[in-house]
């Protein structure tokens, strides 16, 4: 049922809807629509690169991955630009405007007829296109990253202390709200990019594809509105990142300062800070530092798995056949793994730590590119055999009672004839003129020096079907299942309770850098299979697994709210013993 309680400080009262305030309602529906927004678009970003834009696929690659490590560093400006100045609230309304806009001008930069002045189907001038998209990517990312730290913070402020069950539960609904709107939009948007519009041509419908997300990214921002007069409204109480970084340049500084040997050793280097620091901020940035420091493997993993968007959509666009599997996958592993796997190895009595559920993870994301580049050995047997650089190669057939094979240079004194039958030099002249592609045969006919050619195409549609990614993709979902759930349950679970916005900011980097891992790959790369490229990072992302096992082998688990417990009661114990100092010091310039 619902009803009206009030709320203390900003905000006068609150609608509640079956014990939870309505207001969380709007902002689930607000995630569900954002996220809609984001994967429907980034699902097709890829093949619009390289079917519309022409780009090559490994800059089309770079781009991609550009535009997500974009995406993951800018939710650390966000939570700056929330927490210190403008507050949740505003933060996500401004940057909610900021990203409809971008999905605007994408969806408009999409559109071939633009500048398609001579009606042939092929924008006139491609930059103008290419300009549109980047501005809009550039806004989108700017949005998306910005909102990301604040949404479901802002739905947890929603709740009073004593509704920590409620909490909990909006949680959930936040999440499925994220794996729901991610599920509907990546199974939406690419049927409706191979569907097909144009005003003057028909073809792929870009346009549609990336109008929706951005209607989608619209009804969001109208729907946060809506409830905004419902909302409580925390007031900005300064970044505790910002914190965080002072605290530890200063403990550098003041350490190289006094780098001198009459200087005594500290237990701990950010023990240097304590000049200017409380021990609380110490104590709670060492806790952090140990699990930062664990980070520093991981981007490897999100270099392979954010490849599914970009490597993988081209392995998948020249094989034959069309679905899709890794929503699917994920919707179905998730509740697989948390209610038959996990109370499985429990009962064999096993230490599945969270880090050791990481490594797992890692591993298997490496065995899922090994299975790519199997894949990708079979797709390369089925490409038709090109001539070499400099020749062309062209059939002639019914060539009189003779069929013949004709290779020539652009030069036709250099012609070769096999078999050795003469050929009429105007009928080579014409087939020349008349070669359209390299990929094209020329099937033609020489009559009384009249020549007749029909066209057909050399290369067939892929006889490799899409169902050979499936063991690919079920890896590395199943890692995804391990690694990322795993991770953020381990960060939570060691970081102290004000310290976790640092450690969500620090897991994001994580993946942006790994994007940046991509980007650097594909530029400098010499390698030209695709295959070699895939058991590079496979290679790659298993000797970082190693790594990482044993770093976690090192690592001490610790319970950081039984810390700060004791830390209060330090605190406690010293506020006494002062206030008693300043007691017996006042007794005593009273009997002076």
């Amino acid at each position: 049922m619902c009803g009206e309680q009030p709320w203390d400080g900003c905000f006068n009262s609150s609608v509640l809807c079956f014990g939870f305030p309505l207001s969380i309602f709007f902002i689930v529906i607000n995630e569900f629509c954002e996220r809609f927004s984001y994967y429907g678009m980034k699902a097709v970003l890829t093949l619009y690169f390289t079917r519309f834009l022409l780009w090559g696929d490994n800059f089309a690659t770079a781009i991609y991955h550009a535009f997500v490590a974009l995406c993951y560093l800018t939710p650390i400006l966000g939570a700056i630009i929330a927490d210190s100045w403008l507050g949740k609230f505003k933060t996500i309304l401004y940057l909610s405007i900021v990203y409809a806009i971008g999905q605007v001008v994408l969806s408009v930069g999409s559109i071939s007829d633009l500048t398609d002045q001579n009606q042939d189907g092929s924008p006139d001038h491609i930059a103008v296109n290419v300009a549109l998209s980047m501005i809009g990517l550039i806004l989108i990312a700017l949005g998306t990253g910005g909102i990301k730290p604040c949404v479901s913070a802002f739905g947890g402020d929603q709740f009073e202390d004593d509704q920590e069950k409620q909490r909990s539960t909006f949680f959930s609904l936040f999440y499925l709200s994220i794996n729901a709107g991610s599920l509907l939009s990546t199974l939406v948007t690419p049927t409706i990019r191979a569907s097909e519009c144009g005003i003057h041509t028909k073809q792929e419908c870009y346009p549609l594809a990336f109008g929706v997300p951005a209607i989608l990214m619209a009804v969001a921002l109208v729907v946060f509105i809506i409830g905004s007069k419902m909302y409580k409204k925390v007031k900005p109480q300064g970044n505790i990142m910002l914190e965080v970084s002072k605290c530890v340049g200063f403990a550098i500084k003041n350490r190289f300062r006094h780098r001198s040997k009459e200087f005594p050793k500290r237990e701990h280097w950010l023990d240097w800070a304590s000049e200017k620091y409380d021990k609380r901020l110490i104590a709670q940035t060492k806790m952090v530092l140990r699990v930062l420091f664990l980070y520093i493997p991981l981007p490897m993993f999100w270099a392979v798995f954010d490849q599914q968007g970009s490597r993988w959509t081209l392995q998948a666009a020249v094989m034959n056949g069309d679905f899709i599997v890794n929503p699917i996958l994920i919707v179905i592993m998730v509740p697989v793994v948390d209610s038959l796997v996990y109370p499985l190895i429990k009962k064999c009595k096993l230490n599945f730590t969270a880090l050791k559920k990481m490594t797992v993870g890692m591993f298997l994301a490496s065995m899922a590119f090994v299975a790519s580049a199997l894949v990708q050995v079979q797709i390369d047997k089925t490409y038709p055999v090109f001539p070499a650089a400099g020749q062309t190669q062209i059939k002639l057939i019914n060539l009189g009672a003779v069929a013949a094979t004709v290779q020539f240079q652009p030069q036709l004194q250099n012609v070769t004839v096999a078999p050795n039958e003469a050929v009429s030099k105007e009928c080579l002249n014409c087939a020349h003129s008349l070669l359209l592609f390299l990929t094209w045969y020329l099937n033609f006919q020489c009559v009384k020096d009249k020549l007749s050619i029909n066209y057909f195409e050399d290369v067939a549609p892929n006889t490799v079907h899409m169902a050979w990614q499936i063991p690919q993709y079920f890896l590395l979902t199943c890692a995804e299942v391990l690694f990322s759930v795993s991770g953020l349950e381990f960060s939570y679970s060691q970081a102290p309770s004000n310290m976790k916005s640092v450690l969500q900011a620090g897991w994001l980097l994580t993946v942006a850098v790994g994007n940046i891992i991509v980007l650097i790959v594909t530029g400098a790369s010499t390698i030209k299979e695709q295959w070699a490229e895939y058991v590079l990072f496979a290679a790659l992302l298993l000797a970082v697994c190693i790594i990482f096992a044993i770093m976690a082998s090192f690592y001490t688990y610790i319970d950081p709210n039984e810390i700060e417990a004791q830390l209060s009661e330090e605190e406690k114990e010293k506020e006494k013993k002062d206030q008693d100092d300043n007691e017996k010091a006042a007794e005593a310039d009273s009997r002076m």
